[in-house]
Parts: C-alpha cells; sequence; structure tokens
C-alpha cells in the first residue's frame, strides 16, 4: 500500500509539474535573423508613408501621388513629408522626431550600413527634412499640421483619394510652440550632420534653418497645443502629454507653472543636437544653465516623441564621457540611472516585461518604446565601450556587452523570437501581421482598383477579415499585450497600427546587428 501511495504521489507531481510547464510562456527561437534584410525593409517602409509627389525611383509602386495640393489654401507649399501612421494626416510634432531618431541612426550606425542602404536611409531622412523646411519658411510662424484628424478618422479612405479638408494648423509669434520647434531644431541639426559628408551645402541650409527655428522655440516657450486654433487638431492626438507625471491627465505648459520644467525637455534637447552639430560653446553654455530650470535633473526614465529626457541624458552624456566637462557629469549620471532601470538583475530595475521578454509600457504602440529604447541602450553602450566605462547599478556593474545585449533581445523578439513565433515586421520572415491598421495598405492600390474610393465606401475594407491587399514592407507594428498575445485584428489599432517613430530608431539598431551579428544575449 505504502508503494502505491508514493507512485501515485509521484504520478500527481508529475501532472503538476507537466501543467506548470504548459502555463509557462515559451518563447520560439527562429536561430539566426537576417538583420540586412530587416534593415533594408525597415528604411522601405518610408516611402509606403510618403505624402506628396512620388519619385520614378518609387519601389512600393502600390502608392501613388497624394496630398499635391496641400497648404494652396494658405498661400504655401506643403507638400510631402510623411503620414505619421495608418491615417492621412501630417502631424509636425512626431515627424520632426521622426527625423532626428533617422538623422540619429545615420550619425550612430552610418558607416555599419551597406552602401545602398545608406543611400536608402538619407533618402528616407531628406524626405523629411525638405518638408520641415517648408514649414518654418516663413518668419516666426511654424506650420505644425495638415489635416482634420477628427475629419480624417471618420473616413478610411486611400491617400490617394482624399477629399477630406486639408486644414493647416499654424502657430505664430508671440505663441508658444517649444516641444514642435526644439524638436525641429533637433531633427534639422541630426540630419545637418547626416548629410555633411554627402551634401555640404544642404547641411549648412539645414544648420542655419535650425539656429533659426530654435530662437522661436526659446523666445515663446510653452507647448504648441496650448495654441486655441491647434488645440482641437492637435488633442489627443499629438498634445505634449509630458506634463502629466502625477495624475496621468494631460496639463498644459501654461496651466502647470509650479511643473514648468516638464514641458520644456525640446528646448535641452534642440539645444543640445545644435552643441553637437555645430560645437558653439553658446550652446554647451545654454545646456549648463538651463539644466535645473528645463528639467534635466528630473531623471524622466522616457523617450519617445513626447518626452525626450533619456535620450537628452544619454546624447549629452557623450560630451562628458569624451571630453571630461564636468558640469554636464548629472546628465551622464541620469544617463546611468535610466540603463540600470533596463536591466533585470539591478536592484533599481523597474521596467516591465512581458513573460516573453520584450519591454512593455501600459498605453498603445508599445513597440515605440521597444524600438528607442533598443537604440538608447545602443548609443549608450557605444559610448561606454570608446571610453572604457562602465555603469554601476548597485550591487553590479554593468559594461557595455550587457547593454548590447539587452537590445539583442528586443530586436530578437521583433524578429521572430516570441511566444508567438512571428515577426512584428510587415514582410520579415514566413509569419507577420497581415491585417494591419492602415487605410493605404488595407484598401486595394490605385492601380489596382482606379476607381474613386469614397471616404465612408472603405468601410467595406476595414471592417473585412480578409488580409491587407497591398503589403507594407517594413512597417512594424504597436505589437503583442503585456501577455504577448497578438490577434492580428485591423481594428484593434494599439497593436495593429504601424508608425514611423517605430521603425526610425529601428533603422540604427538593425545597422549595428547587420555589423555584429552574432553578439550572445
Amino acid at each position: 500500500m505504502k508503494r502505491l501511495f508514493f507512485l501515485d504521489f509521484v504520478l500527481l507531481l508529475g501532472l503538476i509539474l507537466l501543467i506548470l510547464v504548459l502555463e509557462l510562456p515559451s518563447v520560439v527561437e527562429s536561430g539566426s535573423h537576417d538583420y540586412q534584410d530587416a534593415l533594408t525593409k525597415s528604411i522601405l517602409f518610408f516611402e509606403g508613408q510618403r505624402s506628396g509627389r512620388l519619385p520614378q525611383d518609387q519601389r512600393l509602386n502600390w502608392r501613388a501621388d497624394s496630398g499635391l495640393g496641400d497648404g494652396s489654401a494658405n498661400g504655401v507649399d506643403l507638400t510631402g513629408g510623411y503620414y505619421d501612421a495608418g491615417d492621412n494626416v501630417k502631424f509636425g510634432f512626431p515627424m520632426a522626431f521622426t527625423t532626428t531618431m533617422l538623422a540619429w541612426s545615420l550619425i550612430e550606425f552610418g558607416d555599419l550600413m551597406p552602401p545602398s542602404e545608406l543611400r536608402n536611409a538619407l533618402v528616407a531622412t531628406r524626405w523629411a527634412t525638405d518638408y520641415l523646411l517648408k514649414t518654418i519658411s516663413q518668419p516666426n510662424r511654424i506650420f505644425v499640421q495638415v489635416g482634420d484628424p477628427i475629419k480624417d478618422h471618420n473616413c478610411w479612405e486611400r491617400p490617394e483619394d482624399m477629399d477630406t479638408v486639408r486644414t493647416v494648423y499654424t502657430v505664430d509669434a508671440p505663441n508658444p510652440a517649444s516641444d514642435v520647434a526644439g524638436e525641429t531644431a533637433a531633427a534639422l541639426s541630426a540630419s545637418s550632420m547626416a548629410f555633411r559628408s554627402s551634401d555640404p551645402g544642404y547641411a549648412e541650409t539645414l544648420l542655419r534653418t535650425a539656429i533659426r527655428v530654435f530662437e522661436y522655440a526659446d523666445n515663446y516657450r510653452g507647448a504648441y497645443s496650448d495654441n486655441a486654433d491647434v488645440k482641437d487638431g492637435a488633442c489627443p492626438f499629438y498634445c505634449d502629454f509630458d506634463g502629466y507625471q502625477a495624475s496621468h491627465l494631460p496639463i498644459t505648459c501654461t496651466f502647470l507653472h509650479t511643473f514648468e520644467s516638464l514641458c520644456f525637455d525640446e528646448l535641452l534637447w534642440g539645444a543640445a543636437w545644435l552643441r553637437r552639430a555645430s560645437q558653439n560653446d553658446s550652446y554647451l553654455s545654454y545646456i549648463q544653465n538651463n539644466g535645473k530650470t528645463l528639467g534635466a535633473d528630473d531623471n524622466i526614465n522616457e523617450f519617445g516623441w513626447d518626452n525626450k529626457h533619456a535620450g537628452l541624458n544619454v546624447l549629452v552624456s557623450k560630451e562628458y564621457l569624451e571630453g571630461s566637462i564636468y558640469s554636464l557629469e548629472s546628465y551622464k549620471v541620469s544617463a546611468d540611472s535610466f540603463m540600470c532601470t533596463l536591466i533585470p538583475e539591478s536592484s533599481s530595475s523597474h521596467i516591465e516585461y512581458t513573460p516573453g521578454g520584450l519591454i512593455y509600457k501600459p498605453g498603445g504602440s508599445n513597440m515605440q518604446h521597444v524600438t528607442s529604447i533598443a537604440f538608447l541602450l545602443l548609443v549608450y553602450a557605444n559610448y561606454l565601450s570608446r571610453t572604457s566605462q562602465t555603469v554601476n547599478c548597485g550591487s553590479i556593474r554593468v559594461g557595455a556587452a550587457s547593454l548590447h545585449q539587452q537590445a539583442k533581445k528586443q530586436v530578437d523578439y521583433i524578429l521572430g523570437d516570441n511566444p508567438m513565433g512571428m515577426s512584428y515586421m510587415v514582410g520579415y520572415g514566413d509569419k507577420y501581421p497581415q491585417r494591419i491598421h492602415h487605410r493605404g495598405s488595407s484598401i486595394p492600390s490605385i492601380k489596382d482598383h482606379p476607381q474613386f474610393i469614397a471616404c465612408k465606401e472603405g468601410a467595406v475594407y476595414v471592417n473585412s477579415s480578409n488580409p491587407n491587399p497591398n503589403t507594407l514592407v517594413g512597417a512594424v507594428v504597436g505589437g503583442p499585450g503585456e501577455d504577448d498575445v497578438y490577434e492580428d485584428d485591423r481594428a484593434d489599432f494599439r497593436k495593429s497600427e504601424p508608425t514611423t517613430y517605430i521603425n526610425a530608431p529601428l533603422v540604427g539598431v538593425l545597422a549595428y546587428f547587420v555589423a555584429n551579428p552574432n553578439l550572445n544575449p
């Protein structure tokens, strides 16, 4: 009897262990990834987001000209630029951030790209900078957006068929626009560095214009969405929300006097890029003298289109690490602190990871956090490596190799090493999202279906369960939920919509792994 009882116990224990194992998430590993193919596709994606008159060498040929009258009602040419996501609006704030990240990718990792992809990345960047130059072509005026988002979002139509009102949203001095103007200054400064060797004349134009637009940002402080004429167009889509830290509700800069520093990260960000691009000491003094009042010491561990703090600290740390400018040490301390939050073994780690290992931040479009953070991990790792330094995370010291590995885990997850066993980049691998939340991709191409498809006539396509007819190659979607589950549902835009600011930092990340494919995570 005792022997039978023991056998029953063993069987029961085995059954319990089997159940536990089955319930644990498993990561499907696809082996080595073709990072060069992924890089090619991540850049190609931007051609699918183009607005304006398309060039003859357009490779995603299911797209055609669109938005050719943008700005005409205001007597200005605002054609070109990018649609930021799956809609047909051109939002200046996230477009400028996208541009900064494309340029930063080129600055840090361009020399690792195959020559053809370096050229394509420069073309993608210039498509944005040419447009940004148009938005600040008039003195003391910034064109911050083209397209009424409410009317646009009430339609499901191809950009080629757009018949919604193309409202132009404008900010004029002395009305504030520190966020958009500061980010535009950063974008043009960074891009001037990216174009310096291939087109020095264009680079000089970009830098000269960046200096002028930064003056607007600094002289007229506040959020562009505080302007009554702009707020209804920008909000709730791309308001400056980075003052919401305490309540998770949007608080505008003009209202939030006691936490004013939370609203001006773009001023330090723009100044930091102007310093790096121009080597002008006046911008170094600006960063040194305004750090406390503009929030450099707030140590906010965020980085994205709305919040530049972590990226700012990493960017400025380069000058401290390589130039020993001790007045910038606080930026390096904050950058170290941010890195420690990303290391699971660190006592200060507090970032969330899914069971499958993906960085996860509640909200929407999670992959924007993943790609931006992976980019910062690689950039900071390179800065540390060049100066033979490490990060003190309390009980452990973290070196460049560890940061490289953390970034690799994230990019490999995106490309297929995840519990779903799928790539979250459209067109990469054998299994990827088929029903992305994207108007142009989900409606038959104008070349296959030349008849006009009106605003509401697109409903049949958005509500269809069929795969999208046009493959938006290289698009990275918002990604799975905190449980690693992805349903491939076009209606779930938080998970299934791609954005330019997801892809832009990924360009640099993938370029690094093209040259360094065999790091062991």
